[in-house]
């Protein structure tokens, strides 16, 4: 079997690095910390994360272990529907348990936004194979900027990057890149930007 050249090489490396566990927990932690500037909001970000990508992702892999799961990815769409139900469950759990404990605003949107865009992808998942990866990539920008100010409008070609890469390994076409772009970005103006 001939070895992956190096596009091939790259778009994976890209889908990893932009890994919707990744990409959530980064932005989780990051407005955290912002949220109070400092280690108070750090571990907000921190609790929130164990429930909006930390809980959700070893359910994950615990079912590739199984077998039950293909990939971490769950490329298989059929395959997609437990794991984000599990997911939305945890993100709810958390997001009533961080009500609960007082979490700055801005932890509390994140979360929200989080769920709501779990919900649209459930729904979309049972007919079709949106780009879940597109559509954190998108949000993350849009929570980014709306956070941090204009200066972080900088990330925004990243979102081309990670496209290419879902379309290079085939996981994706660019009609499911562009929905999940597309979710994303609405999600996070619609949700976060109001509640933060």
């Amino acid at each position: 079997m001939p070895r992956p050249g190096p596009t091939l090489r790259l778009a994976r490396f890209v889908t990893e690095l932009t890994a919707p566990a990744v990409l959530v927990s980064a932005l989780t932690l990051a407005v955290g910390w912002h949220s109070t500037r400092g280690t108070h909001g750090l571990a907000w970000g921190l609790l929130a994360t164990l429930f909006v990508s930390g809980i959700p992702f070893a359910y994950i892999l615990g079912g590739v272990r199984r077998g039950r799961l293909t990939d971490h990815h769950v490329g298989i769409r059929e395959q997609r529907r437990v794991p984000l139900l599990f997911g939305l469950c945890s993100v709810a759990a958390g997001l009533a348990l961080l009500a609960v404990l007082g979490a700055p605003r801005p932890v509390l949107a994140l979360a929200a936004a989080g769920l709501v865009g779990l919900v649209v992808a459930v729904t979309v998942s049972h007919w079709w194979k949106m780009s879940i990866h597109s559509a954190v990539a998108a949000g993350t920008v849009v929570v980014l900027v709306l956070t941090f100010g204009a200066g972080l409008l900088a990330t925004a070609p990243l979102l081309a990057l990670v496209g290419w890469s879902r379309v290079r390994l085939r996981d994706h076409t660019v009609p499911q890149v562009v929905a999940g772009l597309a979710l994303g970005a609405l999600v996070a103006a619609l949700v976060f930007a109001p509640l933060r």
